[in-house]
């Protein structure tokens, strides 16, 4: 009886296509690894950006002359926050300070009359909630903590009230170029904001 004898393979065209397939899975692999560390780093560095995101958004809450790295300008002793006119419009401005390491916020709108009225960022009777501040919808401004919504032509005539801290015209110096408001009053007004935009 004859046995069948099995083909011989021909080990150089099997060698052929087996290399070639080593080496692309090798090449799939490598890239895998590699986008896997690419994307981790990335990782990292979206969380940094968004640390500094972070910080610039501070910026613009406590922000925005000499600043302090959150972006709030520092009034020292002898020295005054100056709002220049000419930058105050009906869309209220906000100008973010820091006076002995409390963080404040003064701001300043043109009335529908054409006057400036200046107060505190913060409510006179919700200022310790964390949320006793300010935004402006239209001429009217709405406070984040009890919804109490104010006209601009009420900012500085209102006092005692759910309404923004008002800052009189004998608690600052006004001239046709700025307003002019001392690192005294500021100073004797930083209980108003100890708790100022801090949750709960």
């Amino acid at each position: 009886m004859q046995m069948k004898q099995k083909p011989k393979r021909n080990g150089f065209k099997w060698m052929s296509s087996v290399v070639p397939l080593t080496l692309v899975l090798a090449i799939l692999l490598a890239g895998c690894s590699n986008d896997g560390n690419s994307n981790t780093g990335n990782a990292g560095n979206t969380g940094a950006n968004s640390a500094a995101a972070t910080t610039d958004a501070g910026s613009n809450s406590e922000q925005d002359n000499s600043t302090d790295a959150g972006g709030a300008q520092e009034i020292k002793s002898g020295e005054s926050l100056v709002i220049p006119v000419g930058d105050i419009t009906e869309t209220a401005a906000f100008y973010p300070i820091k006076v002995d390491g409390t963080t404040m916020e003064v701001l300043a709108v043109k009335a529908p009359d054409g006057t400036i009225r200046t107060a505190f960022n913060t409510c006179e009777v919700c200022y310790d909630s964390g949320r006793g501040y300010y935004k402006q919808e239209g001429n009217v401004l709405i406070c984040q903590n009890c919804g109490n919504r104010f006209k601009t032509s009420q900012v500085e005539v209102q006092s005692s009230g759910c309404n923004p801290w008002p800052i009189f015209t004998k608690d600052k110096t006004v001239t046709d170029e700025s307003i002019t408001i001392s690192y005294d009053f500021l100073s004797a007004s930083t209980k108003a904001f100890e708790n100022w935009k801090r949750s709960y």
